[in-house]
């Protein structure tokens, strides 16, 4: 893309993580560690992916837990699978305003179903074994890194159980959540949503004993896709915006891929998703080319402010299957509220009711979350995601335009300075300031943002002929490791 800053504050311009065999790209070295010697051990890509997504509801316990909830795409030599586990609202929920924290803000948490449904139809090992790595973490200790320790300290809602937020490097335990764990490495999803563990959860929510042990567990969902410029991009449907990101590419392809082409395409992407993502919709008729064509020729309202606090992680292994999964509380500490004798922070995911306007009793709200895959020619392949709650769509069409459109390594399109549209604001990363005059005939007030808070944190890893290459976003503490 031209006139693009080579590097800015968040971008030291380092090359890729490579590999011959196998790699796992997580936002924190403790559960990038842990995926890579569950593979080594035996393992493969989902295996991987669940110890270290488990790993994470210690190491980086704001953004995600198993309280939360998760979705993936899983692509092997056989297709290419979409998992939603996302939980809904209590049956007996009332149709108040929408809540943002507290007791009346959780949905059902789906992400221990996740894991079960991962591991029961791809997985080479148990979850005895592929929990053991976040168990140990959780009993003697992990070291705060350094993106853990400021948005911890910077939480509103950090519970009281956890005590003060760690220094950088100061290690933490959570003996409580070492024990839910244990029960669920030994029980399966059964002892998350049946037992102790949901009754401290129903005894602290508003869900009941009822909501969890209905609970359907994981579907196996159809992903969407569209080919960008020859390059198929999978992303889930709803309750998912996944549809917003293919709908902003599906755009783009129609344009020069320049940034203000890209805000214009996001904008309406999400103008779109907002009006038309529900649970249970079909939105396939947002990619058709008749209504493609039709809102090239408008512009857009830019979409609503929702921080949210989530984890990404991909992951490939010596078999060629690729797992692109996230996890999420949705914002920081999700609802603040643990259920008691358990360490387990509940989600606040029912505050993405909002795009809707009310709770709807037993649904699924709005979900930011997203996973993405690529699918395509000359080593365009492999998993891909950014987390942070409404920016999620819009860094997809980011980073896809720059590995496609600009050739980037997965190292470097992470370290590229982003955009995020908001209200009626176009918020704009450092490296990106000295091209603001570019957007102002767009209308929206634009912002040079020093906070890096605001433009998530991605990784992707890509399939090269006879190697791996792989990144993980500096605005994280991760890495992707290999062998």
């Amino acid at each position: 893309m031209e006139g693009v800053a080579l590097t800015f504050r968040n971008a030291p311009g380092r090359g890729p993580s490579v590999a011959a065999n196998a790699m796992i790209a997580t936002s924190q070295l403790s559960a990038s560690l842990a995926g890579l010697e569950i593979m080594k051990a035996g393992g493969n890509a989902v295996d991987a992916a669940v110890a270290a997504a488990a790993v994470l509801c210690v190491s980086e316990p704001m953004s995600t837990g198993i309280g939360g909830d998760a979705f993936a795409i899983v692509r092997n030599d056989t297709g290419v699978f979409g998992m939603d586990a996302g939980g809904p609202a209590p049956a007996s929920a009332p149709r108040l305003p929408v809540p943002g924290s507290g007791p009346a803000s959780c949905v059902v948490p789906g992400a221990v179903a996740g894991w079960d449904a991962l591991i029961s139809r791809f997985g080479r090992l148990g979850l005895d074994v592929v929990l053991g790595p976040a168990i140990d973490l959780a009993r003697n200790g992990v070291a705060a890194g350094y993106h853990c320790a400021s948005s911890w300290a910077r939480s509103v809602r950090a519970p009281i159980e956890f005590g003060p937020a760690p220094r950088v490097g100061q290690t933490f335990t959570f003996p409580d959540l070492a024990e839910s764990l244990q029960e669920i490495a030994e029980g399966g999803s059964q002892a998350f949503y049946q037992g102790r563990i949901a009754r401290a959860i129903a005894s602290a929510t508003w869900l009941d004993e009822e909501d969890l042990a209905s609970y359907p567990g994981a579907r196996w969902v159809e992903p969407l896709s569209i080919s960008y410029r020859g390059v198929d991009v999978y992303e889930l449907p709803p309750p998912t915006q996944g549809v917003a990101a293919l709908e902003g590419l599906a755009l783009l392809q129609e344009l020069e891929p320049t940034l203000i082409n890209q805000v214009r395409a996001v904008g309406l992407a999400l103008e779109d998703a907002f009006e038309s993502v529900r649970d249970g919709n079909d939105v396939r008729h947002l990619l058709s080319p008749e209504h493609l064509q039709r809102r090239l020729g408008h512009d857009a309202a830019l979409a609503p402010e929702l921080r949210g606090g989530t984890v990404y992680l991909s992951c490939v292994d010596d078999d060629g299957m690729a797992v692109s999964f996230i996890q999420s509380l949705f914002e920081g500490f999700g609802s603040g509220v643990v259920a008691p004798g358990t360490w387990i922070v509940l989600n606040n995911r029912a505050a993405c009711f909002e795009v809707g306007g009310e709770v709807v009793p037993g649904r699924r709200p709005y979900h930011t979350i997203i996973p993405g895959m690529l699918d395509g020619a000359d080593g365009l392949r492999g998993p891909f995601g950014v987390m942070g709650g409404f920016i999620q769509a819009q860094a997809h069409v980011q980073l896809v335009s720059a590995i496609v459109d600009d050739g980037c390594d997965p190292q470097e399109g992470l370290d590229r300075p982003r955009f995020r549209v908001d209200q009626n604001s176009i918020h704009l990363e450092e490296g990106l300031w000295h091209r603001a005059d570019e957007l102002e005939g767009l209308g929206h007030t634009i912002v040079m943002d020093q906070d890096d808070r605001g433009f998530g944190g991605g990784q992707a890893i890509l399939i090269k002929e006879d190697h791996l290459q792989g990144g993980s976003d500096p605005r994280k503490d991760g890495v992707a490791v290999g062998y």
